[in-house]
């Protein structure tokens, strides 16, 4: 016979599904997306901490000139605390950039997957150490989706650079005529517009990256229909084995209801399918109990274990109707029954204080 074709992935991924991948650390993310977060940060911080940088920079060149031009000979100490001072002084101007950057980076990973840990992704693999498998990777359909992707971010790059370039290239011509302040002036302006519309443009690319990611993402945690009630089944129990502890349940419920029958005072029946076993002790009791109930089969049990042990079976078709379907074990009757129930329990004391 021919092989069954295998069932569809048509289904989206239920919830735990999700959260087993994201446990392992299989979540839609795109580097694009931190890299270019992390390049227009970068951009921005030098554009608003370029002129204070520029400016330290200058006073701590001059003033490191100064030191090596005085007339006494510098020695090894002087050297190392020219040294020690110029890390110092570097520290303190990078340091608002890479911090600033390092915020940008985790933001970015925060917004894409959110607050998460995990040490499964580092978990060694065979598969990861495989040569065949890693050569296989290099050919895939991502290794090519990844080349396409950086040859048009690369086009993209290229033109939004040229279009920067040829818009001020007639300001370019003259810039032979002008002063090497206002050149360097003019040359900082460009640079700047030129790194933004680039980094803008790759921030479009990335947000197309992720929602591919994303998709892609969801694609592979698709489920068949039959995984999907599988599933259901691990989290909330084979269906017929429920129905079998139901059953056993119910059935432990009824002897534990037919054990109290003994004890009632009397049985209200319908007179043939309801049977319904009242206790009611005057010392002990403010209101009537109901100890068992049952139809059928179950009201006739209850009537022959009330004929066994002596106890008046009394027929009353309204309140053995009215008692079955608002009393249940164990339960006070209502007060609506307090007469009815009050006659009948007078009867029965009449009919043991005869036989006595």
């Amino acid at each position: 016979m021919a092989e069954q074709p295998s069932e569809e992935r048509t289904e989206d991924a239920s919830p735990k599904k999700l959260q087993d991948a994201r446990e392992e650390g299989n979540v839609p993310k795109s580097t694009e997306i931190n890299s270019v977060v992390v390049l227009l940060a970068s951009i921005i911080l030098i554009k608003v901490f370029g002129g204070y940088i520029m400016d330290e920079s200058n006073r701590g060149i001059i003033k490191y000139f100064d030191r090596i031009a005085q007339p006494h000979t510098v020695g090894f100490n002087e050297v190392l605390a020219i040294v020690s001072d110029s890390f110092m002084m570097f520290t303190k101007l990078s340091m608002p950039v890479i911090l600033g950057v390092l915020i940008a980076g985790v933001v970015a990973n925060i917004a894409q997957v959110g607050f998460m840990f995990t040490l499964k992704p580092l978990e060694p693999k065979l598969e990861k150490i495989n040569p065949i498998s890693g050569f296989a990777r290099l050919f895939s359909a991502n290794s090519v989706m990844e080349t396409v992707k950086n040859i048009f971010k690369l086009a993209v790059v290229g033109i939004v650079a040229y279009i920067t370039i040829v818009g001020d290239f007639d300001l370019m011509l003259t810039l032979s005529q002008t002063d090497p302040a206002a050149m360097w002036v003019f040359l900082l302006q460009l640079s700047w517009k030129l790194f933004l519309r680039c980094a803008l443009a790759l921030l479009v690319i990335a947000v197309i990256d992720y929602a591919w990611q994303r998709y892609q993402w969801a694609k592979k945690l698709r489920m068949t229909h039959q995984e999907l009630k599988e599933e259901y089944k691990q989290m909330e129990g084979d269906p017929m084995i429920k129905r079998r502890i139901r059953s056993i349940q119910r059935e432990m419920a009824r002897r534990r209801m037919m054990a109290e029958v003994p004890k009632a005072t009397v049985v209200v029946t319908n007179p043939t399918h309801l049977a319904i076993a009242i206790r009611y002790e005057p010392d002990e009791m403010e209101a009537p109990l109901v100890l068992a109930k049952g139809k059928l089969v179950l009201a006739e049990k209850i009537k022959e274990i009330a004929i066994s042990n002596d106890i008046p079976i009394v027929e009353d078709l309204p309140l053995a109707r009215a008692m079955y379907d608002r009393v249940e074990p164990g339960e006070s009757i209502p007060v609506e029954f307090f007469n009815a129930v009050a006659e009948i329990l007078a009867y029965v004391y009449k009919l043991k204080n005869r036989a006595a």
